[in-house]
């Protein structure tokens, strides 16, 4: 008897193993390109958004031309350093691509002190969102976001967590044919 529980133990451990290994490969697939993903959804269209003049913006404004948006907030650390990057690509893309970084639901105050402090006021689009609606309306749950529109304002890839600048490039070119 005891022989014979020793073989059906390891008959279960092989097969178990191979369960294992097919749910984590069928996770891994699943997940890991979650970050970063065709979407092919039209861009929420959320009211309230404001420049630093006290304009409302839509993203519909842009239609015609290929848009990055990117949310973005004082306390987040990676925002630190990702947004200059972004004045960066801008610069390099002119108009050929509209950035936009909307922050989230902090004062005009001090949302406009950080990007002056990070020099890059004049150097993109930057827009408030006082209710943060924008960040819950794209299903936001890293910090930080950005999703990449096409010519229609259909959201073409969903971008969560930071980028490095070499990213930045390659999506762009990638994303955007450029």
């Amino acid at each position: 008897m005891r022989a014979r529980k020793r073989q059906i133990v390891f008959l279960i451990i092989p097969v178990f193993a191979i369960l294992g290994l097919a749910v984590f490969f069928w996770i891994k697939r699943e997940v890991a390109p979650a970050a970063l993903q065709p979407l092919e959804r039209a861009a929420p269209e959320v009211k309230g958004l404001k420049d630093y003049e006290g304009r409302e913006v839509k993203l519909s404004d842009f239609r015609g031309k290929f848009v990055m948006v990117n949310t973005w907030a004082s306390w987040c650390p990676f925002c630190l350093k990702e947004l200059p990057d972004f004045a960066v690509v801008q610069e390099e893309v002119k108009d050929k691509i509209v950035i936009i970084a909307i922050n989230r639901g902090e004062s005009e105050e001090t949302a406009k002190k950080y990007s002056e402090a990070q020099g890059i006021t004049e150097k993109f689009i930057l827009l408030l969102d006082p209710s943060d609606s924008f960040y819950a309306a794209i299903g936001g749950f890293s910090m930080p976001e950005t999703i990449f529109l096409n010519e229609l304002g259909i959201i073409i890839f969903h971008k969560r967590g930071p980028m490095a600048i070499g990213e930045m490039r390659e999506r762009v070119h990638n994303a955007f044919d450029l």
